[in-house]
């Protein structure tokens, strides 16, 4: 077994740190390292344990600390509603037995490797170690019970498809970076900040909810495991999240959000720059209520540059993650592609959450390693057109043992291949008024009266099981149509785009000569990770789409407080001098999800 050979040089990596690294004295590392070795040494022993526990010693153990400390500050109509600073030490213990061919996480058993305990905030040694030890007890036991299923398992059913392992073995990584500083924000002035900033949507009082939020974040991630591996990662990000919400006279609900994120909040926006774009947020409503409702749709489109980041997030990225190529119940769509083309020749696409940048905007995707110890990758996927690998985690699927830095977990769950910063490159080019042009050209030789312009997209989902069609829903926020003969564009509401992932992605005609980020929070079966897209915008020949849920409850009857008079000025209506030439763009950054849902 891998375990034994390896003993002699996992003590020396324990006892020999890796040569030329310098190496930082840290309490909460050294009793976790300290922990770790006693507990992988004396698990499984003889006359330890009873019965079958004495036979089954892991093969591999790891701690993954998360020590955070955060201040929130909410803020609803121009007054605070939660403003505090927390600080939170989260451990995650893994535990596999068997051997990396077959261990107690195969199949649907993948969650019992993971056992989670929140550890003392203070760097007492004993109570540290004692937690740890407590985690490491139960997750222990999880793991050998779900071992011994696996076996019985394997008894009863037939040949899997792919017979890869359930554990990859690569070389341990070291890296001791400095923790993160403490999180430094005047939150007295924030707290007003995030007051003005709700108070904008007063301003419009058919906005019937809003909530601004501001997170800043100071993060250290600590890894250790008995492969020899002690990595040390800090983590800064600001998040500030404004939400608004109406409901139009037939009883459908609306909503628009914008995210603004950077590595500290001294990174955010101005506060008029804020201002102005909660102003946008309000208006787009107020016109949103207005707008007539969509009808069912299949034709040519354009994707602003933040939507198409989000439609490849979703409808492409999720299914090139590694364990969606294996599974019985994963629907594998690029699986048998390696080698293929899956997109048009002029696209190319990579994940690199090496970069923390683009075009000055942050990536809130970056990190310097991921959750299973290993360091991040720059990984092209689709070269021209032509698939080339996945986003691979430590489970090895056909053709593909080895991680590259994409083993990502919200804290409580099992890293999976997950999406880091996805990056999608076009050599096919131009302004995006021809592509505009491009589109109304497209339109009229499909004999359709418009064509689609999608300025933002919010969130879907990606179904990738067997069990269920291999399709995709996304939700726009904000929808145009493109007349054919000149009239100026239209907002519609209600649209929802769906279709199936390989005849959307080769419809696609040309790309803008600009590419815009798209942030946000993805969830998927590791949990809710940071993710980004870049992407420019896109002109596709055919796009579905159907009408959303129209609802049936209504407006608010009782009118809103100080509006009874009427005296209130109304503001300009979003999009009525919007020049018909170009669609508008829009330059924020919002949220998104993966299979499952979305936020």
């Amino acid at each position: 077994m891998r375990r034994c050979a390896a003993s002699a040089a996992l003590l020396a990596a324990w006892v020999f740190p890796a040569a030329g690294v310098a190496q930082q004295s840290d309490p909460l590392l050294d009793a976790m390292t300290a922990e770790l070795h006693r507990a992988f040494t004396s698990l499984g022993k003889k006359g330890e344990g009873q019965g079958d526990d004495k036979q089954l010693p892991p093969y591999f153990l790891s701690y993954s600390v998360s020590d955070a400390s955060f201040v929130s500050i909410r803020a609803e109509y121009g007054a605070l509603m939660g403003s505090g600073a927390n600080h939170l030490r989260m451990a995650d213990v893994q535990v596999r037995v068997g051997s990396p061919k077959l261990d107690n996480t195969h199949g649907d058993h993948r969650s019992s490797a993971v056992n989670t305990m929140q550890l003392p905030l203070n760097d007492d040694r004993e109570a540290l170690v004692r937690s740890l030890w407590l985690a490491t007890n139960a997750g222990y036991g999880n793991a050998i019970d779900n071992y011994l299923r696996v076996k019985t398992e394997a008894q009863v059913r037939a040949k899997e498809e792919d017979t890869s392992p359930d554990f990859s073995q690569e070389a341990p990584q070291v890296h001791m970076g400095k923790p993160a500083p403490p999180v430094e924000i005047d939150r007295a002035a924030w707290e007003q900040r995030v007051r003005a900033l709700s108070r904008v949507f007063r301003d419009y009082p058919d906005v019937y909810e809003n909530m601004v939020e501001l997170t800043a974040q100071s993060e250290t991630d600590y890894y250790a495991s008995s492969e020899g591996s002690k990595v040390v990662t800090p983590h800064l990000a600001a998040r500030l999240v404004v939400m608004a919400a109406t409901r139009a006279d037939d009883g459908m609900d609306l909503f628009r959000d914008q995210t603004f994120e950077a590595e500290t909040v001294d990174g955010l926006p101005a506060q008029a720059e804020l201002e102005a774009a909660v102003r946008k947020l309000g208006e787009s409503l107020e016109a949103l209520r207005k707008a007539p409702v969509t009808e069912p749709f299949d034709g040519p489109a354009i994707l602003s540059g933040r939507a198409a980041a989000v439609f490849f997030h979703e409808v492409l990225g999720h299914r090139l993650e590694g364990q969606r190529q294996r599974g019985e119940e994963e629907g594998q769509t690029f699986t048998k592609d390696v080698g293929t083309a899956v997109l048009p020749s002029f696209l190319s696409v990579a994940d690199d959450p090496t970069e923390t940048q683009f075009g000055g905007t942050w990536l809130s995707g970056s990190y310097d390693y991921d959750d299973e110890g290993e360091k991040a990758q720059r990984v092209d996927l689709i070269d021209d057109g032509v698939l080339k690998t996945f986003l691979m985690s430590r489970l090895p699927i056909a053709n593909f043992s080895s991680s590259n830095g994409h083993g990502r977990a919200e804290t409580g769950h099992i890293p999976t291949g997950r999406q880091g910063n996805l990056i999608v490159t076009s050599t096919k080019t131009v302004p995006e008024a021809e592509l505009r042009k491009e589109l109304i050209a497209e339109a009229k030789r499909q004999g359709k009266p418009y064509g689609l312009y999608f300025e933002d997209i919010s969130s879907g989902f990606a179904l990738t099981t067997r069990s269920s069609p291999q399709a995709f829903s996304v939700v726009p926020l904000v929808v145009w149509r493109v007349y054919v003969d000149g009239r100026p564009d239209e907002l519609v509401r209600g649209v929802s785009i769906v279709g199936t992932p390989l005849a959307a992605m080769k419809s696609i005609l040309a790309t803008s000569d600009r590419s815009e980020v798209f942030n946000g929070i993805c969830g998927a079966e590791s949990g809710s990770i940071p993710v980004s897209a870049v992407a420019p915008a896109m002109l596709l020949s055919e796009l579905e789409t159907q009408k959303e849920a129209q609802g049936t409850a209504r407006p608010p009857i009782l009118p809103i407080p100080g509006e009874e008079q009427g005296t209130r000025e109304q503001p300009t209506p979003a999009g009525k001098n919007r020049p018909p030439e170009a669609p508008a763009g829009n330059q924020g950054t919002g949220e998104n999800g993966g299979p499952g849902g979305a936020r």
